[in-house]
């Protein structure tokens, strides 16, 4: 199963999480966190398993900075950093939240609380949805809600999300959990709607399979992505440095997307503009519970 490659990739990924979470500050780039996390999980000798996700306030997931972004952190900003990092394709997938406004404490708690619960209840043969009963009910006594349309996840090698889901809402999944299997938990809370939905930016994307496609650029994007990332996201701005036209980059990957070359992973946000926490961790389910492989 690789867990030995599991294990390092959970280190990996929890160190550059601390380092680089410590380093958020108002007025800091955030391309500067990016990168800089980026370059800490390349130099100890991981892969990345998708682009350090920044996402900021009513932002839940899915947000990257641009290439060359000027955009700086904010006095009030609530920042979830998410950092993902793979050892021979094996997955190790944290994050946390930092409240720069130093307000919503309690907001942050809530997440983490869901989280703590989720894995202390995690024991082979329980049902998913219990689960999600426990970190909606930990949110919820909180006087926030939890993200009811995003899930944990079962990790496989070069697999980000490899079918079975950790729900953040009691539901009536029959699935069970088995010993062995590997899942990132990550509990979501809100003072919104309790729900996200797409917006109109994208800088992540993921090859998916390849197709008859028209445009030369397009082509070679193709074998590119498939080639370089092994089945798992990357970040527009990590292209720029063999695809030198923005113009024709664009264009590519906006044919990739429609003929279903390519996955496109829009910004997530509360539907109802309300403030997002997110509190993460790898687990590997063993006999008598649940191992945290990013501590």
């Amino acid at each position: 199963m690789g867990l030995e490659d599991y294990e390092k990739a959970g280190k990996i990924a929890r160190e550059a999480l601390e380092n680089w979470s410590k380093k958020i500050k108002p007025g800091v780039k955030l391309l500067e966190i990016a990168e800089g996390a980026e370059g800490e999980i390349r130099e100890k000798g991981a892969g990345l398993a998708f682009p350090v996700n920044i996402s900021l306030n009513g932002q839940a997931a899915h947000y990257t900075p641009e290439h060359k972004c000027e955009k700086v952190f904010g006095d009030k900003d609530i920042v979830k950093l998410d950092v993902g990092v793979h050892v021979n394709g094996f997955i190790g997938d944290t994050a946390l939240t930092i409240d720069l406004s130093g307000e919503q404490g309690k907001l942050l708690e809530a997440s983490e609380a869901g989280l703590e619960a989720a894995i202390a209840g995690m024991k082979p043969g329980v049902e998913v949805g219990e689960i999600g009963a426990l970190v909606e009910a930990e949110i919820k006594k909180r006087g926030f809600k939890p993200i009811e349309n995003l899930t944990g996840h079962r990790l496989e090698q070069f697999k980000l999300h490899a079918g079975t889901e950790i729900p953040n809402i009691k539901t009536a999944s029959p699935h069970r959990i088995q010993e062995g299997d590997v899942f990132a938990v990550e509990p979501f809370a809100t003072n919104g709607a309790g729900h996200v939905s797409d917006g109109s930016q994208v800088e992540i994307f993921m090859f998916l399979e390849k197709r008859p496609v028209r445009l030369r650029e397009s082509r070679r994007l193709m074998t590119y992505s498939e080639e370089k990332f092994s089945g798992l996201p990357f970040a527009e701005r990590w292209l720029y440095k063999d695809f030198n036209s923005k113009l024709l980059l664009a264009s590519a990957l906006r044919e990739l997307v429609g003929f279903g070359v390519l996955r496109a992973y829009p910004i997530l946000s509360d539907s109802g503009k309300g403030l997002v926490s997110q509190a993460e961790k790898t687990v590997i389910i063993e006999k008598d519970g649940a191992r945290v492989l990013t501590n």
